[in-house]
């Protein structure tokens, strides 16, 4: 199973932004997820990019729009589960690519949906492509959105969704 791995990013306010700035959106908090084998686990799928590039990726999106970022990556459901229910009105939401995990994973699906914050599963390839086990995701009734396909940009879609649902 460590060939899927999972990461989650939490995007949290910006140290030093004034309340009207939180209150314009400009200080959201947000997660997101990648998986660390990214440029060496099926590169036709997934890119050739590697873990690093992705969550640079993700910090100079997350910096053009005013939201600083935080990456988060494991290999290990329960570590997963802490991140998601840490994160829970210490951040705004959550961008996640449960990888493996949103195809059977009902324990990530209990901790998302017993968080306040809201939650977008990405995913890097479109899983609705390929076997027809990744089809299902479990975790993503309890998201607010699913992206999937977009390689890194599906992030930065996640990412652009949550500030847009916060405002």
């Amino acid at each position: 199973m460590s060939h899927f791995s999972d990461t989650l990013t939490h995007l949290r306010r910006k140290a030093g932004l004034s309340q009207q700035q939180l209150a314009d959106g400009t200080g959201l908090s947000r997660s997101a997820i990648g998986m660390y084998e990214t440029g060496k686990r099926e590169p036709d799928i997934y890119g050739r990019e590697d873990y690093a590039a992705l969550c640079a990726c993700i910090y100079a999106h997350a910096q053009s729009r005013g939201i600083a970022v935080e990456c988060f990556q494991s290999n290990h459901e329960g570590a997963i589960i802490d991140a998601i229910q840490e994160a829970d009105g210490m951040f705004d939401g959550i961008v996640i690519n449960p990888g493996a995990y949103a195809h059977y994973s009902y324990a990530i699906r209990d901790a998302i949906k017993a968080i306040t914050i809201p939650v977008v599963e990405v995913h890097i390839s479109d899983i609705e492509k390929r076997e027809e086990f990744r089809h299902l995701s479990v975790t993503a009734p309890v998201c607010i959105a699913q992206i999937r396909g977009h390689g890194f940009e599906s992030y930065t879609m996640g990412i652009d969704l949550l500030a847009g649902a916060k405002q």
